[in-house]
Order: C-alpha cells, then structure tokens, then sequence
C-alpha cells in the first residue's frame, strides 16, 4: 500500500540561516548540540549558525566522519547527555545530518543502534521520544533535511539505513550562501548524489504521484545546474536551484530508490573512504539501463519522461549523457578510476542483496546482475551491457 506524508517545516533562501534561533524556539529547543564536522567548521560555516544563535547554550561536536559512524554517534551522544542538551542542530552535509539523527535515537532509546536498523526490522522501535533535530544543511546532495531516513556504518562495518517518521528534522534551514565556499569536486558529487535521488525515485514501482512529479522537477533543476554551480560556485541562481534538488530529490524517495543506491551502500560499507554520491554517478547508467526492461517503467514510459526532463531525445540517450556530464565535471571515469576492484565484488553483492533500498528497484536484480552492474560501472576489461531498451 502506497503511503504519502510530508512533515518538514522548511526555509529556503539566501540568508535563511538567520532564522536558525527562531526555530529552535519554535521546536523547543533551549539547549542544542551542534553536529558538524571539521571541514565545515574549519570553512567558516559553523560559525554562520553560531552567530545566529546569540545568548543560546551551545555544545558542538565537530568530529562527524565523512561517513557516520555507530562510535561517531556514541561520543556526541555522550556529550548530549554529559552538557543535558534538549535537542539537536545538524550542520553540515548528509554526514552531519545523518549522524545527528543517530544520536537523537541513541539518546532517547536503549540498547546497542543496530537495534534500530531497518534491515533488523527496527524502524517500528523507534518512538516519539527522540530528541528534536533542526538541519542546516552545507551541501546540495542528499536530502537528509528532509528525509525519514539516515545511513550509518554499525560496529560490525555494515552501512545500513534508519526509517522512522519521528526523526525526520523538525525543521530544515536551506540557505544557499552556506554553499558558496564548497569546492567544485564536492558540488559535482554531491550534485549527481541529487540528480540520482530524483531520477531513482521516479523509476522506482510504487505508486505516488506527487513524489513523482516533485522528483522529475528536481531532476530538471539538477540537470540544468549541476554544471554552472560546479564551474562557478558564487552562481545563486545554480546554488538554489541545486539545494532545490537536493530537497526535493529527497522529498521524493520516500517512494523508494533502488539498485543505484543497494550497490552505493555496500560498497560506501566496504570501502568508507568512497564519496557516497561519487558512487551514485558511476552506477546511473548501469541501473538505468538495467531498469529500462522493467514493466512499470516501460508501461509509465518513464525514461522518456526523464530524458524530457533532461533536454534529451529518448531515455535511451540516458546513460551516455551521464557518463558526458560525470566527464565534464571531472568525476572518476568509472569504479575502477576510483580503486576498486573485482576482488571486492563478493562482499557489495551480499550487502547490496540485503540493504533496504534492493526491494523498492522496479526490476529486482539477481547476484549476478548486479555483478554485471559492478562491470558496467568499473571500466573494468569485461564489461556487460543489458538488454532493454527498444
């Protein structure tokens, strides 16, 4: 059964950064821990949210990984509960976010994360009583300021997803300007991570109209931005159009995304120094092609609909058009540019077979097709090429 909800209060505009103590008083929060990371504390943008909290207690914890890990949440959910903190502000990417919504589980539920894990039918655990998080985000990329879910690597090295309602942040501060500063290589990762939520969603099977509408018009800001925004950081017009998509990529994949992202998980959770959107640009093309024999997506005529969005001619112009735009913004030619090898292969198709994004794929993929996905995408001596398109 199809199920629709949007909850987020949001602000999206240049300067919207200032409206950051409005909204704690509006949630409740009187004392926050900030979650971040070096990085955006070393750029200067923390201290943008600091500034606009006058007179407000504040604790930071600033060692969020570029990967959120189960420790990483246990030491800022230390620090919580040791300075008696009443709620959460993440700032930052989707580490800091994702990270921040780990610890608003961890210090309000018992027991060890892994409990709360969908995968281990955890998401039905969490309750009401996590703690409330406001969500600054520092990057057009994943969404996760709007979004039910976070991606965490647990103890065991699984990189697994956490679903609940009740972490979804209770309010989203989008301010462009937060972006200025991020280097080009970032935004063209972080971009495609928002251009893959948009275009995964809409292929995905289930049946909801508004996330697929909100979807196709994220992809059409994406797609018509990513490049302008990574050439010319200082570009507003392309900086708000792409935290656009990156929100609204998000907005949408409460629908469910698919192999693009079962394929990133694994291999974010076998190698955590790959960049999570860097991976979603590189497996595009194989889904995509993949996914163009499946039913759903041939009855919806949906490729057709998203290389409409594009500015193509057909949908099978899709994965080509990926690759040119991964070229032109300077990403990794494929898995193999990135260190990757065949002999990881084993481990990210076990992962990829068990994360929660595998069922929500219109074509459910067999071990050995998402083998041929990891050839297809790595530049690897035998690749494969799908049957699909018409």
């Amino acid at each position: 059964m199809s199920f629709i909800n949007y909850v987020t209060q949001i602000q999206i505009d240049f300067g919207a950064v200032k409206l950051l103590q409005a909204e704690c008083e509006r949630v409740g929060i009187h004392k926050p821990l900030i979650v971040t990371d070096a990085g955006v504390k070393a750029a200067g943008v923390l201290q943008k949210a600091l500034d606009a909290l006058p007179g407000l207690p504040v604790t930071i914890f600033d060692q969020t990984p570029s990967n959120p890990t189960e420790s990483a949440v246990r030491a800022a959910a230390a620090m919580y509960k040791q300075h008696g903190c009443d709620g959460l502000i993440a700032v930052g990417g989707g580490s800091a976010i994702d990270c921040a919504k780990g610890v608003a589980i961890a210090v309000s539920h018992e027991g060890p994360l892994k409990t709360y894990a969908t995968i281990e039918g955890g998401s039905l655990k969490i309750t009401d009583r996590v703690a409330p998080i406001i969500a600054v985000p520092t990057t057009s990329g994943t969404g996760s300021e709007v979004a039910r879910g976070a991606i965490l690597i647990l103890d065991d090295g699984r990189k697994v997803g956490f679903h609940s309602w009740f972490i979804v942040p209770k309010a989203a501060i989008c301010d462009p300007e937060l972006t200025f500063g991020l280097p080009p290589m970032l935004t063209a990762a972080t971009g495609m991570d928002a251009v893959a939520h948009c275009m995964e969603t809409f292929m995905a099977a289930p049946f909801n109209p508004p996330a697929d509408g909100i979807a196709l018009d994220g992809l059409t800001r994406g797609w018509a931005h990513i490049e302008r925004a990574t050439t010319n950081g200082q570009d507003r017009e392309a900086r708000l159009n792409m935290m656009s998509a990156s929100m609204q990529g998000a907005m949408a994949f409460q629908k469910g995304l698919g192999c693009v992202h079962s394929l990133s998980h694994s291999l974010g959770g076998v190698n955590p120094r790959l960049h999570h959107g860097t991976l979603n640009a590189m497996f595009l093309p194989a889904v995509v092609t993949f996914n163009a024999a499946a039913e759903s997506v041939q009855k919806e005529n949906r490729l057709n609909r998203m290389a409409q969005a594009m500015g193509l001619q057909s949908g099978s112009d899709i994965p080509d058009a990926i690759k040119d735009m991964c070229a032109r913004l300077g990403l990794p030619t494929g898995l193999g540019a990135m260190g990757v090898t065949e002999s990881l292969f084993d481990a990210v198709i076990t992962g990829a077979l068990a994360d929660h994004c595998h069922k929500t794929n219109p074509r459910i993929a067999s071990a050995e097709e998402y083998r041929d996905m990891l050839l297809s995408s790595g530049g690897f001596k035998s690749e494969v090429q799908h049957p699909g398109f018409q």
